[in-house]
C-alpha cells in the first residue's frame, strides 16, 4: 500500500479518480449501515410511484466514493477530511457506474490544507458536486510517523 502523496507532493490542478458500479447489494448494505431505509431506495413497488420511476441509490452512497479517493489516492493514508459540500444533481441508478473524482484547487500551505473539488458522475454527467477541506500530512510528519512505528 502506498503512503499516500505528502502535502508537498500536492499542485493545484492535481487529479485522481474511481469508478465503481452501484449495484442491489450495495444499496442493501448501505442501508443496513446507516439505517436509511426509505423506500425510494429499497421498495420497487414504491419507487415505480415517485418521479423517478423505479429504485435509486442512496445519495450519499454515491458520495461515499469520494471518501475513497482521498483516503487512498489524493491526497491519500493520512488524509483528514475537514469539510464537505454536496449539490445533488441527479439520481444514480442499479447498475450505473459512478466515476468519483476529486481536483487539488487551492493549497493552504500555512496549516497543510488543500481544498478539492469533487464530483461523481454516470457517463459523464454529474450526479453530484461539492468541494471539500482536508488537512494532508507534511513530508516531516510523515517522516516522523515512520520514526515512530520502527
Amino acid at each position: 500500500m502506498s503512503d499516500g502523496l505528502c502535502f508537498e507532493d500536492l499542485s493545484v490542478g492535481l487529479t485522481a479518480s474511481f469508478g465503481k458500479t452501484i449495484t442491489e447489494a450495495d444499496i442493501v448494505l448501505f442501508a443496513a449501515v446507516t439505517g436509511d431505509t426509505n423506500p425510494m431506495h429499497l421498495n420497487a413497488d414504491y419507487a415505480k410511484s415517485t418521479v423517478f420511476g423505479e429504485r435509486i441509490a442512496h445519495g450519499m452512497l454515491a458520495a461515499g466514493l469520494i471518501t475513497k479517493v482521498l483516503g487512498t489516492q489524493l491526497p491519500g493514508p493520512g488524509t483528514i477530511y475537514m469539510s464537505q459540500s454536496l449539490k445533488f444533481r441527479a439520481p444514480v441508478r442499479i447498475g450505473e457506474t459512478v466515476t468519483a473524482t476529486v481536483e487539488v484547487l487551492a493549497l493552504h500551505p500555512e496549516k497543510h490544507r488543500a481544498t478539492l473539488r469533487t464530483v461523481c458522475a454516470v457517463r459523464g454527467k454529474p450526479v453530484l458536486e461539492g468541494e471539500a477541506l482536508v488537512s494532508v500530512p507534511s513530508r516531516a510528519a510523515r517522516q516522523a510517523q515512520r520514526q515512530a512505528a520502527e
